[in-house]
């Protein structure tokens, strides 16, 4: 028997529905349980709706992991299946001998809320976002195990421990390595699990640096927020003439240079540590291609306005630093910022310059990140490949 939280009369249908997060606004009573406890969610005549992790400091009150009648949640058998599908997917459309990085937990993507997987060859690397999936890490990395991952690193989100009071951070099985080399579309790359940001790389780009590699062949390319080089890389294995990458991070820009030099050998590449905004402020260089692949400005609803107003100028310094004909591949991995407003930002954007723009392409998060068909919120990388005239 788990504790029981009562919904409201009438606000059942988000839950009949499927949707994985339930709000605190929605209860009528909450569950005698502590934070990260399995609860029960019933509505106002006790028929059991699902079950989920217990949040009580959070806006968001339980993260439903089932749907329906109880099964075994607490045994192993009950994780190790969805553990096995997500597996299967990635098995079946992402790995390949020349791709040995992907995500093989994208939360409520894979139906297991609160909990990140990414996988850098033999180690994984897991971002614990609630405390429900914390008490639960054993389970997680004996279902890993079974795939035949044997190391695995956990790290939290500084919001998560606040909120969470999640402490789980370090290895969880026998100390594996820390600066993992990987292999992604035959490209190689460090990765640096400990210090990285993230799990240490940024997967979600994979499709569209392959696209970058696609159209840059002869051209000359900026990466701004580079972070470790990834979009970079993958410029100059598509034959650029030239390859500029720019992040605020000494360290992130260190290990760029380290990427280039492990797949590229090449004076093709310059490398400087500025504030982006500043460099595309400053600088005199004009480009075939730009990168604009920021950082989340809007971490919550309160700050959307602010965060319009910075992809905002991004965008029209980007729009007045591209050659004519020249592409502009630019994104926001804001949640709360989706793919219909940004588009309207870049609309500004374009707008306020004054030169003709072009959507050649919607860009998207690839096919190890899917999307809960109940839960849009879970669509959080957007962008746009533009033609500039």
């Amino acid at each position: 028997m788990y504790p029981i939280l009562e919904l409201k009369s009438g606000r059942e249908k988000s839950v009949i529905n499927r949707h994985p997060w339930l709000f605190s606004g929605a209860v009528k009573t909450f569950p005698k349980a502590q934070n990260g406890d399995i609860i029960a969610v019933c509505d106002n005549k006790a028929k059991v709706l699902g079950y989920g992790f217990y949040s009580p400091n959070s806006q968001i009150v339980c993260r439903f992991f089932h749907f329906g009648v109880e099964e075994d949640i607490r045994s192993k058998e009950f994780w190790l299946s969805k553990f096995k599908r997500a597996y299967s997917l990635r098995k079946d459309l992402v790995i390949t001998q020349n791709t040995n990085a992907f995500r093989l937990v994208h939360a409520e993507g894979d139906f297991l809320p609160g909990i990140v997987c990414d996988i850098y060859k033999d180690t994984a690397v897991l971002q614990i976002l609630v405390k429900g999936t914390e008490k639960l890490v054993e389970i997680y990395v004996e279902c890993l195990k079974d795939l035949g991952i044997n190391y695995v690193y956990a790290k939290t989100k500084t919001s998560s421990h606040e909120i969470e009071n999640i402490v789980q951070t370090g290895w969880l099985t026998a100390n594996g390595e820390t600066m993992i080399e990987i292999l992604e579309n035959g490209i190689k790359f460090i990765v640096d699990i400990e210090k990285g940001q993230k799990t240490g790389f940024f997967i979600d780009q994979r499709e569209n640096r392959q696209l970058l590699r696609d159209l840059s062949k002869g051209k000359k390319v900026l990466n701004t927020f580079s972070y470790t080089g990834g979009f970079s890389a993958y410029a100059i294995k598509g034959g650029a003439s030239l390859v500029h990458s720019v992040d605020i991070s000494k360290d992130a820009i260190r290990l760029c240079e380290e990427n280039i030099a492990l797949n590229s050998p090449t004076t093709i590449h310059g490398s400087c540590v500025a504030d982006c905004f500043d460099y595309l402020k400053t600088t005199e260089e004009m480009y075939d291609i730009i990168v604009l692949d920021p950082p989340a400005f809007a971490k919550n609803a309160k700050s959307v306005p602010n965060a319009c107003r910075g992809y905002k100028e991004l965008n029209m310094m980007g729009i007045k630093k591209v050659k004519s004909g020249g592409l502009i591949m630019t994104y926001s991995c804001s949640q709360n910022i989706d793919k219909v407003l940004f588009q309207k930002i870049v609309f500004g954007a374009a707008a306020d310059v004054g030169r003709n723009v072009k959507i050649l392409k919607h860009l998207e998060q690839p096919m190890d990140h899917p999307v809960n068909i109940f839960h849009p919120e879970g669509e959080y990388l957007k962008g746009l490949l533009l033609l500039v005239e």
